[in-house]
């Protein structure tokens, strides 16, 4: 049997704040275990927590970015669990009146254009970290209080493809108006997915299993599959799904089961007695949003001209497409920009583990390059040269200065050919018998001699002309 998919998705997106959710505890990743930890993040009794907020403000960007309805009024709620990893034996979160409502996400998955409804987004503290070893289990509390949005969906995404496809658009999202840093592999940005399969798209919605903290893309598409392929499994043998949370095993390759899947009352959540209701106050939508991704894209497409991949790519990444934009700035045209940017630069930067912002080339140095290269002062072989000679440190002014400036003028080209001429009478003749290939060849040597300056278009041009002139 054919199984429909149901899959929705609860993101939690570490906010870029300095500072803890309710307390002033560095967030920095990386610190030693247990080193970024007061009182009030370890849950000692009698503290009490201060709203960071910065965090508030991130969390209303995002919703704002995302469509949602912003609460003018929102309150924070206990939720009670037990484990190692959280001191206080409950997490300080946003249940009944979260701050975002509603919204939704467009993409594209191969393509074809995709949108998915938000449930809601709430804030809400990290919990610690276990380390599994051989030796046993331990815990850092570094990230305890750490501030995090959920971004909650319907179950509007139907295969792992499109769940990686709607994740990685949301990733651009809160990286592109400095929510996040969304650094998968610090659990910045990780994904649970409920999924479920049922018979038909008019059938009710299956069992749900939850996928517990997926950080990276390979990781969402394998246990989804996996886990899709599973359910099928046992519904096809006649067994019932069980409601629970499952653990990626990647080496595995398997999902296995964690616990049974909690329901809202097991937490007993209740309204967060040291903490009063957060009322946004006048004028908090009054600083504008800067121009989100898909807005982007469109102008690319729409005013510069772009191919729609080409714009895909040039809004992958907040730095790489400021890196664009800074050389637009310079006044070089958008399409040689986007190519340039896009195959002679990233590929180098990606080899490098570099990120635009880390180009050796600046993006002026990039301008200063393509100006040359349109005013025909540089062949596109030259520039080329010059910009890996920039790459790898030398100054601009010094690599222009050695390249020279490209022979245009075929006065300055004929004598170098009439010399090739007379002393390749052999190649002449094989011309001028009909192997017109030999061309290539003629104006290779004449490059050479020029050390790459002549431009090649008028060279051809003045070969033929010499050439056909011995036929005389």
């Amino acid at each position: 049997m054919t199984w429909d998919v149901v899959i929705g998705c609860e993101v939690h997106c570490q906010l870029a704040t300095k500072s803890k959710l309710f307390c002033s505890c560095s967030t920095s990743f990386g610190a030693p275990p247990n080193t970024q930890v007061c009182p009030v993040c370890a849950g000692y009794p009698g503290v009490l927590p201060t709203l960071n907020g910065a965090a508030v403000e991130l969390a209303i960007r995002a919703g704002r970015a995302l469509g949602c309805e912003i609460q003018d009024s929102s309150t924070f709620d206990r939720k009670n669990y037990f484990y190692p990893d959280l001191p206080k034996g409950y997490q300080i979160t946003q249940y009944n009146r979260p701050i975002c409502l509603g919204g939704s996400l467009e993409f594209e998955v191969d393509g074809q254009g995709k949108s998915v409804r938000l449930t809601r987004i709430h804030i809400e503290e990290d919990a610690g970290k276990l380390s599994h070893g051989p030796g046993g289990t331990v815990v850092d509390l570094n990230r305890a209080g750490t501030p995090l949005i959920e971004i909650v969906s319907e179950p509007d995404l139907r295969s792992a493809d499109e769940v990686v496809a709607y994740l990685k658009s949301l990733r651009n999202l809160v990286r592109w108006i400095g929510v996040s840093d969304g650094h998968m592999e610090q659990g910045s940005f990780r994904c649970d997915a409920n999924v479920s399969i049922r018979k038909g798209t008019d059938e009710p919605f299956g069992t749900r299993v939850e996928l517990k903290n997926l950080n990276s893309f390979m990781h969402v598409k394998k246990a989804i599959e996996y886990e899709v392929a599973r359910q099928a499994s046992e519904l096809d043998s006649g067994r019932k799904i069980i409601q629970q949370t499952r653990l990626w095993d990647d080496r595995a390759g398997v999902t296995r089961a964690m616990r049974s899947k909690e329901e809202a009352m097991d937490y007993r959540y209740f309204p967060e007695p040291d903490l009063p209701p957060l009322q946004l106050p006048d004028g908090w939508d009054s600083v504008p949003l800067p121009e989100l991704p898909a807005e982007r894209v469109a102008r690319y497409r729409d005013q510069l001209g772009l191919s729609a991949y080409d714009a895909q790519v040039l809004t992958a990444e907040p730095d790489l497409s400021a890196y664009f934009e800074d050389v637009l700035s310079t006044g070089a045209n958008p399409k040689t920009s986007a190519n340039w940017v896009q195959v002679e630069l990233l590929g180098r930067l990606n080899a490098d583990g570099l990120s635009a912002t880390e180009s050796p080339v600046t993006p002026d140095a990039l301008g200063q390059i393509l100006a040359r290269l349109a005013d025909k002062k540089l062949s596109g072989k030259l520039a080329k040269l010059a910009l890996a000679r920039a790459y790898e440190g030398e100054k601009l002014a010094a690599i222009f200065e050695d390249l020279g400036e490209q022979v245009v003028d075929p006065n300055a080209i004929r004598e170098p050919v009439k010399q090739l001429i007379e002393d390749n009478p052999a190649q002449v003749q094989k011309y001028l018998d009909g192997n017109q290939q030999l061309i290539g060849w003629f104006i290779g040597q004449i490059m050479k001699t020029s050390k790459g300056r002549a431009n090649p278009q008028v060279v051809k041009s003045v070969l033929t002309e010499m050439l056909e002139a011995t036929r005389e």
